[in-house]
């Protein structure tokens, strides 16, 4: 059974950093890639960053500049480090972690951590 646990949320006024962690059940080489996604009330769920386990990294243009993923392997964690933040990033966070087998990919999700920017 995958688990990931986050932690790190918590509300901040704009301008403001927080760092997300997300630690995973089993070893982090186990998936191909591990990200963080967030949802805004009435809105979709959206990518904020993600990395390979090769480390490659993929940030939108949204956060790019104010988001940073990163992994440490020895600890089977993954972070999200964001800084200048804004009330529109104000949201639930979740740690995605996926696994490829073959033509099928698996998502692993937590169960997510509220995000509270004030103005």
């Amino acid at each position: 059974q995958v688990q990931l646990v986050e932690s790190g949320g918590g509300l901040v006024q704009a301008g403001g950093s927080l760092r997300l962690s997300c630690v995973t059940s089993g070893s982090i080489f186990s998936f191909n890639a591990m990200g963080w996604y967030r949802q805004a009330p009435g809105k979709q769920r959206e990518l904020v960053a993600r990395i390979t386990s090769g480390g490659s990294t993929d940030v939108p243009d949204s956060v790019k500049g104010r988001f940073t993923i990163s992994r440490d392997n020895a600890k089977n964690t993954v972070y999200l480090q964001m800084n200048s933040l804004k009330p529109e990033d104000t949201a639930v966070y979740y740690c995605n972690a996926e696994r490829v087998a073959g033509p099928f990919t698996r998502d692993y999700w937590g169960q997510g951590t509220q995000v509270t920017v004030s103005s």
